[in-house]
């Protein structure tokens, strides 16, 4: 997975690592030779901690923060004096369907931009103070940051947000020296997925296998993507292979969206 990059000395910072992504991603820069601390608001996130101490037989740098909080971020990070890798990869995804009366949707649209888009900002302004120039922000965006799904309106929402706010940080942070990209993945097997498959088969009345071969069903190539299919991209944008890239968001998704 690792094998044609090397983060060996590097210091990288992965958001939102407990699992799904996250974890993948944290463990191909581990592989790859990087000084990796991670971050996420799940108790989960200890345990993925030792997973990857035990794998590398290098220590892990393990925090636990929910980044909405702006005082609770700024102290998470304030052990950490150089980062050269920043994956902004935190996030949240559940449905919000718009004829939802209950106040409960409401809660959770905003508890979703919070996390989305005002948590990755903090951690971002954050992390810049240690940032120097030749470091590379990458952010987990999604395909639905370029297209959109009926049920999702925070979530497609907040990643079209990040996308934009991306765009701006590489027009804003290239002089110092400082890529910043992201990555679009499509409908990958993780747990926040598998939920909402849920909840949309629940709200639609269809089966779970339905609602998933309509998510599928634009793909060129056919199958549901793993966590692991997508790390490479997200090691190659960090890479000096991809030092002269700004402002990109590359797609991993089979041929979902194409543009």
């Amino acid at each position: 997975m690792a094998g044609t990059f090397d983060f060996s000395g590097k210091e990288v910072l992965v958001t939102g690592a407990s699992s799904g992504i996250g974890l993948a991603v944290a463990r191909g820069f581990a592989a790859a030779g990087a000084n990796l601390a991670i971050l996420a608001d799940r108790p989960e996130i200890y345990d993925a901690g030792k997973f990857l101490s035990a794998e590398t037989g290098r220590e892990v740098t393990v925090l636990c923060c929910d980044i909405t909080d702006r005082e609770m971020v700024s102290r998470a990070l304030s052990p950490l004096t150089r980062i050269d890798v920043l994956i902004n990869n935190a996030g949240l995804e559940l449905i919000t369907p718009i004829d939802d009366r209950g106040t409960q949707i409401e809660e959770t649209f905003r508890r979703i931009i919070d996390i989305n888009v005002m948590g990755t900002y903090y951690v971002t302004r954050d992390a810049l103070k240690v940032m120097p120039a030749g470091s590379s922000m990458v952010f987990t965006a999604s395909i639905w940051a370029k297209t959109a799904v009926a049920g999702f309106s925070a979530y497609c929402a907040s990643k079209h947000a990040n996308l934009g706010f991306m765009r701006s940080l590489a027009q804003e942070l290239g002089p110092r020296g400082i890529n910043v990209n992201a990555v679009c993945p499509g409908f990958i097997r993780t747990d926040a997925s598998m939920r909402s498959v849920t909840a949309e088969a629940v709200r639609s009345g269809r089966s779970e296998q339905d609602v998933t071969d309509e998510l599928l069903a634009n793909q060129a190539m056919p199958g549901l993507l793993e966590p692991d299919d997508v790390v490479n991209t997200y090691l190659f944008l960090a890479s000096e292979h991809a030092k002269d890239i700004f402002g990109q968001s590359l797609h991993v998704d089979r041929g979902d969206v194409m543009d």
